[in-house]
């Protein structure tokens, strides 16, 4: 018996060494040639086997029974998930990521319960509506309204969870089949104070970009300093000097995490896993190399000063030297007028500071200021990282820098200061317009196909992160894919996450579950992006493709064709049109096809190899054009900050900008690493700070909901479930109002002696117990599946309540940040209580309400308790309802008050007095309104009767 693929028996002698090739090889499809690395032949004039597994994969024939074939239906690809084939290399294709589907045995009933909630809540509240309670319609009336509108926000929130999926990566296929020509990428980081963001905070995180485990050669950072701050400048000076040896020793001995500052506050033993011998040396030698960068660090705000001073003093000793010289010599025209020499900020080569100065000057102040970008190793200022080579350097030996390097590749990735200008009557757009003037100056640079955005104090925790990423990105199915978001984890928060900072409830639960739909939203960092769908390009169509090879056939047989001339864009890279969209920059014009091109898939492209293309040379000419297009005026009768880039116009521009990506047709996808959390990051664990930040947010979302950024408006290409999820986003603050109303709706109910229906029937009391076992059953299976604890989920409802009665409904009536100013502060020793902030009580005006609903609760309580004790005819399910509702609000506020207690129960009086105030009117008012019965009959006796 004969082999299909080479007419031979199967059992073949020994063959030839001379032998060249094999004659019967059976001719290939139309679209195989050799030109893609697709044969089964070697190149070479050496003989080798035939293999028939290859040929039969590229061929898609098939011989025998039982025996492997490519199946057209199972040849389809979803979103990175699906089978592959050969990536050009000739290595066996698999599969980088993969889909995994919630269990059936958990989403299946928890879709069921939220069918049978939904039931639940029509029919309860058409029973409500029908029974009124006549004895008090008005306190009917506010709590029909207010259940009828939390059942329609616990839609909105509820519908995009019916769909959570999981997902996997396989790093081992990564590195086989791409290794080392994974695609370029752009690390952004922003910073704007070196007040509010601590520069070593910000040093931590570029070391530990720089250490990050991804291709040296493939990999920029670029740090926007919005402040134009020389501290923030030195400081980056100093982290690229230790980057030359803690990089080297993170690659050497394997370091997890690759911040200096976290990795040396592990409290763990630092030799586990750890085999070579010189390891405990070298961390040594490195510890102590750290400690002095922080030195010098923390030293650079009065070297600065002390430097600035002594120039300032010497260019006042060289005017007044010019003057009596001027007047020695008779010259009393030449006599200048007196004046001050200008308080600068100098450099340490002796020149002015071009941005920001200490004292403000013009043109050397925040908001004016000229573009500062440095890139290279000059010898005036030997500061960033220019671009690395593509070959391996090997490290010196143990004298040279106290660490063994000669197996070690001691290359550094490209980094690089930004710090665009600024000019008075200009509109910055803040954040956002940073982070475009660093998309076009990296285009311009290195023009890596894809964006990493971080936060100044969040730093790369897993090493692999990055490439996890890609597995999504470029992994077949996954060309419509615009950005991946990992999810946000952070430190130092108290053990028992009081004010629900970890906010694990929408990042385990509710961006899980958008993953299922067309992906999760962009949250502002930790996120890496498609540089092409930041240039507000729509996604390329989808092809029909039963064979990943029919991908391949769609390109040109040569790898050198034009970059565009196959492109889906072909019309939109139009150069006549670029200009108007994207500004009259002609290298970051020529960057677009580019960036579109190695941003493709295996689906659009010729081959893996094909990703790596020449690294843009780092030219004066380059520099030139990079300081150009951060100007201040380089967006002017541009589309960016519309269509292009970060979205304007918003206070949370990061939802803006994924919004419009989604709406255009993109997908994204949810990345949870697996074993460690790709990025690890700082949250105010303070009350006041972190009612603060949810201050933003929800004023941010309230922009959306009145802009033409409301999911009302979203094009058809947004998904229903995603528009659903995008409009509970606009609408979530205005839950505030009909919440706040209903906290107090308890304490009127005790007050008066009413309830919000007539009487506690049967009805009432099947329909409120079948919603609540519904909702604790939602919760328990909700927990299942995304892996949130119960107590974390209860923290998370105690804060919702919380935020949506303080900052949701400031964001809702102010929309304004309210300021506040320190008023009380614990005395505690707080050096070495990692909490210490936890205890700091800071007065604020969002406090008011809240405290307001806790006293009023407190009394009605007290009210209703001594009304029904003291009555002749006591109604005693009334003071239960109310009794039950005003606990239920009660155990919500608990965190607060505990918050407002500080370490040492010490609140602010302040607090005090305007709560007093207001629960003291709120109670008399009533009682002068409706006085109680048992007072008029008092009243009629001429005198105070007691019971």
């Amino acid at each position: 018996m004969n082999c299909p693929g080479c007419k031979e028996p199967y059992k073949l002698p020994e063959f030839d060494d001379n032998e060249s090739s094999f004659s019967s090889i059976p001719p290939a499809p139309v679209h195989w040639t050799a030109s893609r690395a697709m044969s089964a032949l070697q190149s070479s004039g050496k003989a080798t086997n035939f293999d028939h597994i290859q040929w039969l994969f590229e061929t898609q024939a098939t011989y025998g029974y039982g025996s492997a074939f490519w199946s057209k239906e199972d040849a389809h690809v979803n979103g990175g998930g699906g089978e592959g084939t050969g990536d050009g290399s000739g290595k066996e294709w698999k599969p980088l990521a993969r889909r995994i589907p919630i269990s059936a045995a958990i989403i299946s009933p928890y879709r069921l319960l939220i069918l049978v909630r939904l039931v639940a809540l029509a029919f309860f509240l058409t029973w409500r509506v029908r029974n009124k309670n006549h004895d008090a319609v008005w306190l009917w009336g506010m709590s029909v309204v207010c259940e009828i509108w939390f059942a329609f926000s616990w839609i909105l929130d509820q519908l995009p969870k019916l769909c959570p999926v999981n997902r996997s990566t396989d790093l081992a296929a990564l590195r086989n089949q791409f290794e080392p020509d994974l695609p370029g990428v752009d690390v952004f980081v922003s910073t704007a104070d070196p007040e509010k963001e601590p520069p070593l905070v910000t040093a931590a995180t570029i070391l530990s970009i720089l250490a990050a485990d991804y291709p040296v050669d493939r990999i920029a950072c670029y740090l926007s300093d919005d402040g134009g701050s020389l501290l923030t400048f030195e400081t980056m000076a100093e982290a690229a000097s230790f980057a030359a040896i803690w990089v080297p020793f993170c690659r050497k001995h394997d370091i997890e995490p690759r911040n200096p500052e976290s990795y040396f506050a592990l409290r763990r033993d630092p030799t586990k896993n750890k085999r070579r011998p010189d390891f405990v040396r070298d961390r040594r030698r490195v510890k102590r190399e750290f400690d002095e960068f922080k030195v010098r660090v923390n030293g650079l705000p009065d070297a600065i000063r002390r430097r600035s001073d002594a120039f300032n003093a010497r260019e006042e000793m060289k005017l007044l030297r010019r003057m009596k010289e001027a007047a020695a010599a008779g010259e009393e025209h030449a006599v200048p007028v007196p004046v001050r020499v200008q308080k600068a900020t100098w450099m340490a080569d002796g020149t002015h500071w071009p941005g920001t100065w200490a004292v403000p000057a013009p043109e050397h102040s925040k908001g004016d200021h000229v573009s500062i970008l440095q890139i290279s190793r000059g010898d005036v200022c030997q500061v960033m990282l220019e671009p690395a080579p593509a070959e391996v350097m090997c490290g010196m030996p143990e004298a040279e820098l106290g660490i063994d390097l000669t197996e070690v590749d001691v290359r550094l990735p490209m980094l690089v200061y930004v710090s665009r200008e600024k000019r008075p009557g200009y509109d910055h757009n803040k954040k956002a317009g940073a982070m475009n003037a660093l998309v076009r100056a990296s285009a311009v640079m290195s023009n890596g196909p894809f964006i990493l955005n971080l936060d100044c104090d969040h730093y790369i925790y897993n090493t692999q992160a990055i490439r996890e990423g890609m597995c999504f990105l470029i992994d077949h199915g996954g060309q419509d894919i615009c950005f991946i978001q990992f999810p946000q984890r952070f430190e130092g928060i108290d053990p028992n996450d009081r004010y629900a900072n970890n906010n694990t409830v929408f990042f385990d639960g509710n961006m899980r579950a958008l993953d299922g739909l067309q992906g999760p939203m962009y949250v502002g960092t930790g996120c890496i992006f498609r540089r092409f769908a930041v240039y507000g390009f729509d996604p390329p169509p989808k092809l029909p493709l039963h064979h990943p090879h029919e991908a391949v056939a769609a390109e040109s047989d040569s790898e050198t064709q034009s970059l565009n001339s196959k492109s889906p864009y072909a019309d939109e890279l139009n150069p006549s049109l670029l200009p108007k969209r994207f500004g009259d920059s002609s290298a970051l014009l020529e960057s677009i096809p580019v960036a579109e091109f190695q941003g493709r898939t295996l689906t659009f492209r010729l081959s893996a190899g094909s990703f790596r293309l020449p690294h843009p040379r780092i030219t004066p000419s380059s520099i030139a054009q990079a300081v150009a297009v951060v100007s201040c005026w380089y967006e002017d009768r541009t589309e960016w900050g519309g269509r292009v880039g970060w979205i304007y116009g918003s206070v949370t521009e990061d939802v803006v900008t994924g919004y419009r990506m989604h709406n255009r047709g993109w997908r994204s996808v949810y990345c949870v690493t697996a074993g460690r959390d790709a990025f690890r990051g700082s949250a105010p664990i303070n009350l006041t700070d972190r009612l603060h930040q949810v201050l933003r947010w929800a004023t941010g979302s309230v922009e959306i909901f009145f802009s033409r950024n409301n999911a009302l408006l979203a094009s058809p290409r947004l998904g229903f479930l995603q528009r659903v999820a995008y409009l509970n986003v606009g609408i979530y603050p205005f839950t505030s109002v009909f919440l706040l109303v209903y906290c107090f709706l308890p304490a009127l109910s005790l007050f008066t002696g009413h309830f919000i229906v007539e009487t506690l029937s049967v009805s009432f009391l099947v329909y409120l117990l079948v919603i609540s076992i519904t909702l604790t059953l939602l919760a328990i299976l909700e927990v299942r599946w995304s892996g949130v604890g119960l107590e974390e989920w209860w923290r998370n409802e105690q804060f919702w309540l919380i935020s949506g009665t303080s900052a949701h409904l400031a964001a809702v009536v102010a929309g304004i940040e309210i300021s506040f100013t320190l008023t009380a502060k614990s005395a505690v020793d707080e050096e070495n209580d990692d909490f210490a902030d936890l205890y700091i009580v800071k007065w604020t005006s969002l406090m008011i309400p809240p405290i307001t609903i806790m006293m009023v609760n407190i009394i009605a309580i007290a009210v209703g308790c001594a009304r029904t004790i003291y009555s002749s005819q006591p109604e005693w399910s009334k003071l239960v309802g109310g009794g039950f509702f005003s606990f239920w609000v009660l155990a919500h506020l608990y965190p607060f008050a505990k918050g407002l207690m500080g370490r040492r129960g010490k609140t602010p009086t302040i607090v005090f007095v305007w709560s007093g105030l207001i629960a003291i009117t709120i109670s008399l008012l009533w009682v002068a309104i409706s006085p109680p019965q048992g007072s008029v009959s008092a009243a009629g006796m001429g005198g105070l009767q007691f019971p």
